[in-house]
């Protein structure tokens, strides 16, 4: 087998492996705020969303390492879109270890801070994870198709619609933030609304990180012909 179809079928499978993992994680979140209004066992979910962070770093570590580690040799020819690409791709999967970082985190001040679950500021609480998970699912499609397209010099892509996407799910999120921050401040009834704004700026911020993994990935095809990642301004 060809060293560069070794090297990339490798690369695509723990891609495929971690990114799969990651989703899991952040498919957590929003059963885990229901758990906690309903009184259920969301601190099981809390371990769960731990143990799938830390199988992340394992495997980002691993993928990471092997990019680094990796000589021309190994990768097959010089001008391959690895070799050419991999101190962006490094960052790119930094991005993502950021990600799932986050979303732990997201899950550990719920159970440290305590919110109360009745004012409708929790609502959007709920509703801005549930926009995280799409983005996340979708991401995880654009994520493995990227990869794809850059372990094979001739693959050609269009993922401007999974882009598009992810970017108008973070400005929804933006509005959700800005919506229970809001609502937090102005009912009465809501003890203490700067935790939902706490809150509402760390589900805002993994959107944002989400976002700015595609903004990467923009920038990585933007030198890569055949990977299509913004719209054609003069179809507009």
């Amino acid at each position: 087998m060809p060293a560069e179809s070794s090297f990339g079928k490798q690369l695509e499978s723990k891609t495929d492996t971690y990114l799969s993992g990651l989703t899991d994680c952040i498919e957590l979140l929003p059963g885990m705020l229901e758990q906690y209004a309903a009184g259920g066992a969301y601190e099981e979910t809390l371990d769960r969303i731990q143990s799938l962070e830390s199988d992340c770093d394992e495997q980002n570590r691993a993928i990471s390492g092997a990019i680094t580690n990796a000589d021309a040799q190994d990768i097959g020819l010089l001008n391959t879109r690895i070799q050419f690409n991999a101190s962006a791709l490094l960052e790119l999967y930094k991005t993502l270890d950021v990600i799932a970082n986050h979303t732990e985190r997201i899950a550990q001040e719920l159970v440290m801070m305590q919110p109360s679950s009745e004012p409708d500021c929790y609502d959007g609480l709920q509703e801005m994870a549930t926009h995280t998970v799409t983005m996340a699912e979708t991401l995880e499609e654009v994520v493995n198709r990227f990869v794809h397209d850059l372990c094979y010099p001739d693959s050609s892509d269009t993922l401007t619609e999974e882009i598009q996407t992810v970017r108008a799910l973070e400005s929804e999120c933006d509005e959700l933030r800005n919506d229970v921050i809001a609502t937090a401040f102005s009912d009465p009834q809501v003890d203490q609304p700067l935790v939902y704004r706490e809150f509402a700026i760390l589900l805002d911020e993994l959107a944002n990180e989400m976002e700015d993994l595609t903004d990467r990935i923009v920038i990585i095809a933007t030198d890569e012909p055949g990977i299509t990642t913004e719209p054609d301004p003069t179809e507009e």
